[in-house]
């Protein structure tokens, strides 16, 4: 039974920010289990693993499972936290004979981490190597082989493979796992699969949910449309989980700082409870570097530094650094996590007993639909999710959640997030559905629609960039180049263009650095030292010279993760860039565009940004009188983000254009000269 309990003996207290919040006491445990009891070993034998596989709740269905392949075309498996879906079953489809004819499996997930974890733990299952029988494929990075007949991918590489093999006929079955997520990408991808199974009878697919999403699903794919069940081609199957019991904790009142509140309570957690390692939910990359950073903090005062082994995990991190959390922490260490909403379904971190909910999520909406302005936006999560994020605590033992808001606030919570399909700039969809041969953008089945004015107002975009023309086919050879390139349509359209300004090898590079997250290693303890070495690198133009200069630095000091250390720069983040860099110079390469670098032209840095403005003008903004940019589409007011390289002018200038925007701050910026937009017709369009 769920307890609903509350912190008792609230009281104030100041931190070394001045910033007051409550500090709450929890209770002792009375919980008649020990959590020692169910802590496992993560370095099992190959008959352990075999052994474990047996005892999770999916192994009693596994018959089940394939009668139910053999009568359906399309079965919805409602698997809870902890049942064993996404690892057990390509298992038993393997074994039997759903590879035979020399098709393969393919196995899609929302998230790249979900990805390359779950094929190890298959791989170890069955006894292969990684590459083997065994493979996945993500974003820049592949681990297949021509053996490979288990495949697992994200979402937007199984799209990708539609490009080129549009009835999928390398797979036998597909299984779409964590589809409750209901990202942009799977969305598009079922629709896809549901024309692909019109034409090919003999294809499977699987759709794995986490929650009750089941119906829609099943009635999505249901091709019967008489009352007579008999002939139904889809249906479900539920699988209950193996979590224990979650003990509940509610503030009293709300925080004003959710991230020092979070952090006050591992202490509390630390101090007063057993065994366990804690997960915390935060927003994003920066909070989650400030409660480690204050955590750390916190930690040595208290002389508790020794005992706690503190790491971050959020989708923008290097893989490597990223696999770090379903490691044992060290002997008489425990283990806590800041994490973002990546931990709440698609991965399991092991040896998890509390868990830690700040109760919000940063998520990507469009707030303006003409302009097409997509901000990143700090939101309450849905109940859903919240009982996602409880249900972490339950898997090796009976858990506790500490949920940092009231019951109040907690019901009103939203039941589940909008899909991200009905909130996000669809202009990237549009392209990729063009170039898997969908004509009528409109007309096609979504499993939730998309507005309509957001279509309309993507459709202009694209019309804007030469991707599409005036009857929305993709323009040759621009549009169907920006259709094949795994970039967003602006940065498509900056890349296809730099050939022609003879400055490919600089915007190879800017676009690569712009794939990762900050190159920075944040730390609030040298803060003044990294304020030194920004400066160093920061160029006087913008952003995207800071990041090239960042780049070219890192290439020229020989790729030199000691040169990364003293220059505080991540060398996991910039490695990847360099990785990704030699993916775009290849599709260049593909297209033919030269691959040729400005330096030492006249004017290279104006060709540079020449070309910038190319793909970004219709995210331009001027300098107003009261110090904020206002953007030339929509006339939206903005401030600058802190870390842009351009607070450190003496004078701010009076043009710009940005990437990215985050709630009403804009980033990724570089000064421009206004006859540069004139160029591109930018204002003519906007009449």
């Amino acid at each position: 039974m769920h307890l609903s309990n509350v912190y008792n003996n609230s009281k104030l207290f100041a931190s070394k920010y001045n910033v007051f919040l409550m500090m709450f006491k929890c209770k002792d445990f009375q919980n008649p289990q020990n959590v020692d009891d169910y802590t496992g070993n993560s370095g099992c034998t190959l008959t352990s693993v075999s052994k474990q596989s047996s005892r999770l709740p999916i192994f009693k269905y596994k018959k089940n499972i394939l009668y139910l392949l053999e009568k359906y075309r399309c079965l919805v498996v409602v698997g809870e936290t902890g049942s064993g879906k996404s690892t057990q079953i390509p298992q038993y489809l393997y074994e039997s004979g759903w590879c035979s004819d020399g098709r393969n499996i393919g196995i899609t997930q929302p998230r790249r981490v979900a990805v390359v974890t779950l094929a190890g733990r298959v791989a170890e299952e069955m006894h292969t190597n990684i590459g083997d029988l065994v493979g996945y494929k993500i974003r820049f990075e592949s681990a297949c082989s021509d053996s490979t007949k288990i495949k697992f991918m994200t979402d937007g590489i199984m799209l990708r493979e539609l490009t080129s093999d549009p009835l999928l006929v390398k797979y036998s079955i597909i299984i779409i796992d964590e589809a409750h997520e209901r990202s942009t990408t799977t969305d598009v991808l079922l629709g896809l699969l549901r024309k692909v199974m019109a034409v090919r009878n003999d294809l499977r697919i699987i759709v794995s949910s986490a929650t009750l999403d089941a119906e829609l699903f099943k009635n999505f794919f249901e091709e019967n449309e008489t009352d007579d069940k008999s002939k139904d081609t889809a249906t479900i199957l539920s699988v209950e989980g193996r979590n224990y019991p979650v003990d509940l904790y509610y503030i009293k009142e709300p925080v004003p700082d959710y991230v020092i509140a979070s952090v006050r309570t591992c202490i509390k957690i630390h101090k007063n409870n057993g065994n366990g390692d804690i997960l915390v939910f935060l927003t994003g990359v920066d909070e989650v570097n400030d409660a480690i950073e204050l955590l750390t903090e916190e930690a040595q005062s208290a002389r508790i530094s020794r005992e706690l082994w503190i790491l971050g995990l959020y989708g923008g991190m290097p893989m490597n650094s990223q696999m770090l959390v379903f490691e044992t922490p060290p002997y008489g260490k425990r283990k806590i996590v800041f994490t973002t909403n990546i931990a709440e379904a698609s991965i399991t971190i092991p040896g998890i007993s509390f868990v830690i909910d700040c109760g919000f999520v940063k998520t990507r909406m469009v707030v303006n639909v003409k302009s097409g302005l997509e901000q990143l936006v700090t939101l309450p999560i849905s109940k859903a999710s919240a009982e996602q994020r409880s249900g972490r605590a339950g898997r090796i033992g009976v858990g506790k959640c500490f949920r940092l808001y009231t019951k109040s606030n907690f019901d009103k919570f939203e039941l589940d997030s909008l899909p991200e399909i009905q909130r996000i700039d669809f202009s990237t969809v549009i392209l990729l559905l063009k170039n898997l041969g969908v004509s009528n953008i409109v007309r096609f089945k979504y499993i939730s629609r998309p507005k309509a004015d957001a279509v309309a107002a993507a459709f202009s975009q694209l019309h804007s960039l030469g991707a599409v023309d005036d009857l929305g086919n993709l323009t040759d050879p621009i549009g169907i180049r920006m259709a094949g390139l795994p970039l967003s349509p602006m940065e498509s359209k900056v890349l296809i263009e730099s050939g022609s300004f003879e400055c490919s090898e600089e915007i190879a590079s800017i676009l690569a650095m712009l794939q990762i997250e900050e190159p920075f290693t944040v730390s609030k303890i040298k803060n003044q030292r990294i304020e030194l070495i920004r400066r160093k690198f920061c160029a006087q133009e913008g952003d995207h010279l800071t990041l090239l200069n960042i780049y070219m630095s890192f290439v020229k000091n020989k790729k030199s993760r000691e040169w990364c250390h003293s220059n505080c720069l991540n060398y996991g983040s910039l490695m990847k860039a360099v990785t990704i860099k030699d993916q775009l110079i290849s599709y260049l390469k593909s297209y033919q565009i030269p691959i040729v670098s400005c330096q030492g032209l006249i004017g290279e840095t104006e060709r540079i940004l020449r070309c910038l403005v190319s793909g970004y003008f219709l995210q331009a903004a001027f300098l107003d009188h009261s110090g904020l940019f206002i953007t030339v589409r929509e006339n939206i007011s903005m401030n600058v983000w802190a870390g842009s390289s351009i607070i450190y002018r003496d004078k701010q200038p009076k043009w710009i254009i940005f990437g990215r925007c985050m709630a009403q701050s804009i980033r990724d910026i570089s000064e421009i000269d206004m006859e540069w937009l004139m160029e591109t017709g930018v204002f003519e369009k906007e009449r």
